[in-house]
C-alpha cells in the first residue's frame, strides 16, 4: 500500500517484519489445533490496515516503533480477525482472503469460539498496555457489537435510511479504524492534539473503507472480493447504493426483488437494477467526501508521514476506481 511505501523511506518498514513475529507468537498456544485455527487468517495474509495505522499514528508525532507500539497494533488487529471469524458465521460464508473461512473447515462452533480466544487475546494485550488503552477496547468492541446489531435490525427493511446506515458503518468499521490510529499514539505517549487528530483521520477512513466494500460487493467479481459477490442483498443489508437506488425511479424494478427468499435471478436482476440508477455514483460520491475529510484531519500535523496518512482513504479509493469507473463516470 502507499503508506507501507512512506514507511520503507524513512526506514520504518522493519517494524512490519517484526509485528507479523508478534502476531503469530501472540495467540501461539501448546494446543495445535487451537494454535491452527487462530492462525488461520493471519496466515493468508492481509493489507494489515490497523496495524499500519497504529504504527504510522505513532511514527507522525516523532516517537520511537517500540514494542508497546506494535503491540497495539496486534490488540486491534486481533479484534479485527476476531470479527471477520463472527462475520462469516452470520453470512454462512464459505471464503475468507481466498482461503476457506474458518466456519467452513471447522464448523460454525470452533469459528465462534476462535474468534471470542483472539478478542481475549487481544483484551489480555490491551490490559497490560495500560488503563486508557483497556477501556478505549473495551468501548470500541461495544461500539462494533452496537453497529452490527443495528444492521440486523435493518435487514429486509427497504426503509433503511442513509442515517441509519451511516450510524451502524460507524460502529461497525469507522470505529475500529478511529481505535487503530489513537491506540498507537495512546501507546507512545504522544500529546493530545495529535491523538485527537489521528482519531478523525481513523474514524473517515473507516467510513470510506466500508461504502467502498459496499460498492465492490456489488460491481466486483468474487476473485477481486475474495467471497461471493452480492452477499449482503441476499442477507437483506441494504447498503447505501442500494439505498441510493431505492430513491430513483429505478425502486420500481428493484424493490419487489428485495425478499426473504431471493434467489440468483433476483440478485442478479437487483444488482442490474442498483447499477442502472446510480446509486453507485451517489456512494461513491460520499466516499470522496470522507476521503478529503481524513486529508483535512491530517493536515493539522507536522510530520513528513501526515500527507500519506491523510491520503490514504483516496488511496484505497483509486487502487480500485478501475472496477468502480464503469458506474461513476458518466457515459459519453
Amino acid at each position: 500500500m502507499q503508506i507501507s511505501d512512506a514507511l520503507t523511506q524513512l526506514n520504518l518498514d522493519t517494524h512490519l517484519e517484526d509485528f507479523e513475529k508478534l502476531l503469530r507468537e501472540s495467540v501461539a498456544v501448546d494446543d495445535n489445533f487451537l494454535s491452527e485455527v487462530s492462525r488461520h487468517l493471519i496466515e493468508a495474509g492481509g493489507k494489515r490496515i490497523r496495524p499500519i495505522l497504529a504504527i504510522t499514528s505513532a511514527a507522525a508525532g516523532g516517537s520511537e516503533i517500540t514494542r508497546e507500539v506494535l503491540l497495539s497494533g496486534i490488540a486491534v488487529e486481533l479484534v479485527h480477525l476476531a470479527s471477520l471469524y463472527h462475520d462469516d458465521v452470520m453470512d454462512d460464508a464459505s471464503q475468507r482472503r481466498n482461503v476457506d473461512s474458518v466456519n467452513f473447515r471447522w464448523g460454525n462452533l470452533i469459528a465462534i469460539v476462535a474468534g471470542d480466544y483472539l478478542l481475549a487475546k487481544a483484551a489480555g494485550i490491551a490490559a497490560r498496555l495500560g488503563q486508557e488503552i483497556a477501556e478505549l477496547l473495551a468501548n470500541t468492541l461495544a461500539d462494533l457489537c452496537a453497529g452490527q446489531i443495528l444492521e440486523v435490525q435493518t435487514a429486509y427493511l427497504v426503509s433503511r435510511t442513509q442515517e441509519s446506515y451511516f450510524e451502524a458503518i460507524s460502529g461497525k468499521t469507522a470505529s475500529l479504524m478511529a481505535t487503530a490510529c489513537r491506540i498507537g499514539a495512546l501507546a507512545a505517549d504522544l500529546d493530545r492534539s495529535h491523538i485527537e487528530a489521528v482519531t478523525e483521520i481513523g474514524r473517515s477512513l473507516g467510513v470510506v473503507f466500508q461504502i467502498r466494500d459496499d460498492v465492490l460487493d456489488l460491481v466486483a467479481s468474487a476473485e477481486i472480493l475474495g467471497k461471493t459477490p452480492a452477499q449482503d442483498l441476499l442477507e437483506g443489508i441494504y447498503t447505501l447504493p442500494v439505498i441510493e437506488a431505492l430513491k430513483t425511479p429505478y425502486r420500481s424494478d428493484l424493490e419487489p426483488l428485495l425478499t426473504r427468499n431471493m434467489d440468483q435471478a433476483s440478485v442478479d436482476k437487483a444488482v442490474k437494477a442498483v447499477l442502472s440508477s446510480g446509486g453507485i455514483a451517489k456512494a461513491w460520491s460520499y466516499a470522496q467526501e470522507y476521503a478529503t475529510k481524513s486529508y483535512l484531519s491530517a493536515a493539522q500535523l507536522d510530520s513528513p508521514l501526515a500527507d500519506e496518512l491523510g491520503s490514504m482513504a483516496q488511496f484505497l479509493l483509486d487502487e480500485t476506481y478501475s472496477v468502480v469507473r464503469p458506474y461513476v463516470e458518466p457515459r459519453g
